[in-house]
């Protein structure tokens, strides 16, 4: 492991201003570190920051803060009765011990499992841009399928952002000068294009500070994640879902995906498809069409498409029943 220097910050202030790479739970950057894939020069410990609470708002709505542990956030009760997806999606994801060190902050960056992104003798825009791509014609069993660009085919790993991206969360930054800005997860994450190394919108010393959840807005609550082995695995496919059916009808639908492109992937053509509909496998057909349309394999990832299709449509069964 490269050598670095190691500051730890008192408050959300000291921290921006501190000028290195923030350090809570490490349970991903520390791994690659000590691959050389992160090389930072200064890591700034925030784990020790007011930051590790829940809290109800005025709207009906939570407030989590950016240190609250991903099994703190699972096993919560507010969360559990009004939040379900998420409280799904955290349990899907990692193993118990890792749980309880990842920190929800910590988790909405966590980076590609690209195989080729962790082995610094490949090619690999997202850590060295202009090496080239590798996964392209190489082993892509894990990549996406969706949003892709000729630079750079990695996947999202997370399945807590899925859950959140349905649920239409904000992340809350502060920045170095102090300025604060509140931003809807849709806004967040960027496609590769053509600076796949680029993924989100946080600027240099902007630290997320918590995450609002807007209030619950009923409906069943569902997350399916396809995966090679019953645990600690990441989805090859997932499916977060809220669902709600009235009088035989579906009136509201939510869903959002993981495992098949950049970001967590919300198509708000796929819901378009099901709302007004009676549950049926028609309506369902329909929504599968609607998140497949575009998408491309690469090789050994040409099965994720038929996979999308029949677990988002065996999803919209379980969830409309």
């Amino acid at each position: 492991m490269k050598t670095f220097d190691y500051a730890r910050a008192d408050s959300v202030a000291d921290a921006t201003r501190a000028g290195g790479r923030f350090i809570a739970g490490g349970t991903n950057l520390l791994d690659l570190m000590k691959l050389q894939v992160e090389t930072p020069d200064k890591l700034v410990d925030i784990s020790r920051l007011d930051l590790d609470t829940i809290e109800e708002r005025e709207d009906g709505g939570l407030t989590i803060g950016a240190l609250v542990p991903n099994s703190d956030l699972a096993a919560d009760p507010r969360v559990i009765a009004k939040y379900e997806v998420l409280s799904r999606a955290l349990l899907a994801g990692a193993s118990g011990q890792l749980r309880n060190k990842a920190t929800t902050g910590g988790n909405l960056l966590q980076r590609t499992r690209c195989y080729y992104f962790y082995d610094t003798a490949a090619g690999c825009n997202k850590r060295q841009p202009g090496s080239g791509c590798e996964a392209i014609g190489g082993f892509n069993r894990i990549h996406a399928i969706l949003g892709t660009s000729d630079q750079c085919i990695a996947t999202h790993p997370g399945d807590m952002p899925v859950a959140m991206r349905a649920l239409d969360a904000v992340i809350v930054t502060q920045k170095a000068d102090g300025d604060k800005r509140r931003v809807p997860i849709g806004d967040f994450y960027q496609l590769p294009g053509d600076t796949p190394h680029i993924e989100n919108v946080l600027e240099a010393g902007e630290l997320i500070t918590h995450v609002e959840l807007p209030a619950p807005t009923g409906g069943r609550h569902l997350y399916r994640k396809v995966r090679d082995r019953a645990s600690y695995a990441f989805a090859l496919f997932s499916v977060a879902a809220v669902v709600t059916v009235e009088d035989g009808v579906i009136t509201e639908a939510a869903l959002a995906f993981g495992g098949v492109a950049h970001m967590p992937w919300r198509n708000p053509a796929v819901e378009a498809a099901l709302v007004g509909e009676a549950p049926s496998d028609d309506a369902f057909n329909a929504a599968a069409d609607a998140l497949l349309d575009g998408a491309k394999g690469f090789g050994t990832n040409d099965f994720k498409i038929p996979l999308a299709r029949r677990t988002l449509i065996a999803s919209l069964r379980e969830v409309t029943q």
